[in-house]
């Protein structure tokens, strides 16, 4: 039988612009950590 999936994972980590750079998400502040996992994603493709 197989391993566990959870583990064979490995995190990665996830980058955003902040200001004109890019930041690691994990170093915001719990607040802003929030507002992006809040975020809504929209697909803009034509149809």
């Amino acid at each position: 039988m197989e391993k566990n999936i959870e583990e064979k994972r490995t995190e990665c980590e996830v980058y955003s612009r902040v200001v004109g750079y890019l930041r690691p998400v994990k170093q915001w502040n719990l607040g802003k950590q929030q507002e992006f996992e809040d975020r809504k994603v929209y697909d803009m493709k034509e149809k």
